[in-house]
């Protein structure tokens, strides 16, 4: 009962107003990386995890995979393998949301040598940079076969040279995914013709179980094939933005695989998700994302605090 999360891990670079703020971190630089965010979120909540990435074995490097240990999952061996560790300069507007600048070299070789997985994710930069996203999609279809597969495309349009090309390579794996979860602003890059709604209903009608689109401050919605639910936002007062997409998808995979929809053995079951069974599930995602820009940076909880919240009901 384990996950594989495969995707970029990087040093974050916060800058807003020009300059580094203090009030988001001291140093300026930290642990990040979208997938890297759900490994370490998913881990944090007690669950086993496999982090497949390409790192370097220079300084930063090795405070990513010490980050990721500490978080309780573990660093897929081969992983240090880059010539230098990614970065990313995320620039924070008044509102705490940011805007990223990276600098990134993504490659994977062969099959990881980890335990048969549960789940398997992947997302963003891994999903669609070369030469990286060409194994990863191989990787993918290995793994349909054992495991619930889930997808964020958590779109980076900086990084992206050729458009059309991209949204073949998310469709793709859309075509192969089990569950699915974007936001508003990736769907606004990816088709901005139709409504959130509209790319949601065609992207089930794909494949997957069940696709999710967070929508900010103004919540979430979800289909599946029994429906459609729609959960709004926790009132919490935001530090800043970095980390909520990635805390809403690791609980949403904690929430299916509390509720032993997890694994290629129960697609069925999955596929079968009731409305009322949905929004519990979103719910419990969104938490996680409330809590997670209630403090500065991707600082996902543990279970401890995520079940505290619960209980307390003080985010309404």
């Amino acid at each position: 009962m384990r996950a594989l999360v495969i995707g970029e891990a990087l040093i974050d670079i916060v800058e807003q107003g020009g300059r580094v703020t203090e009030r988001v971190s001291r140093p300026a630089e930290h642990v990040g990386g979208s997938p890297l965010n759900v490994a370490v979120g998913l881990a944090r909540l007690g669950r086993d995890v496999d982090f497949l990435t390409h790192i370097g074995t220079d300084d930063r490097g090795l405070r990513i995979s010490d980050y990721v240990e500490a978080s309780g999952a573990q660093l897929v061996p081969g992983s240090r393998s880059a010539g230098r560790t990614p970065t990313a300069l995320a620039t924070l507007d008044d509102a705490g949301s940011a805007t990223y600048t990276f600098d990134i070299d993504w490659q994977l070789t062969g099959t990881p040598e980890v335990p048969p997985p549960v789940v398997v994710h992947t997302g963003s930069i891994a999903a669609v940079l070369e030469p990286g996203c060409l194994a990863v999609a191989a990787l993918v279809d290995t793994y349909h076969l054992s495991a619930t597969l889930t997808f964020d495309p958590n779109v980076r349009p900086a990084l992206i040279t050729d458009a059309d090309s991209a949204r073949a390579r998310i469709g793709g794996l859309l075509e192969r995914a089990d569950v699915v979860k974007a936001s508003d602003a990736d769907l606004r890059w990816i088709d901005p013709t139709r409504t959130p709604e509209q790319i949601a209903a065609g992207w089930l009608a794909m494949g997957p179980s069940i696709v999710v689109v967070t929508l900010g401050d103004a919540g979430a919605f979800a289909m599946c094939a029994a429906g459609t639910v729609r959960v709004p936002a926790f009132d919490v007062d935001v530090v800043d933005t970095v980390g909520a997409g990635d805390a809403f998808m690791t609980g949403l995979i904690d929430a299916l695989w509390s509720l032993d929809l997890l694994g290629a053995d129960r697609r069925s079951q999955l596929a079968a998700i009731d409305t009322p069974t949905l929004t519990t599930a979103v719910r419990a995602a969104a938490l996680m994302a409330a809590l997670t820009v209630a403090r500065a940076g991707a600082d996902l909880p543990d279970r401890v605090e995520r079940d505290a919240a619960a209980e307390s009901g003080i985010l309404g």
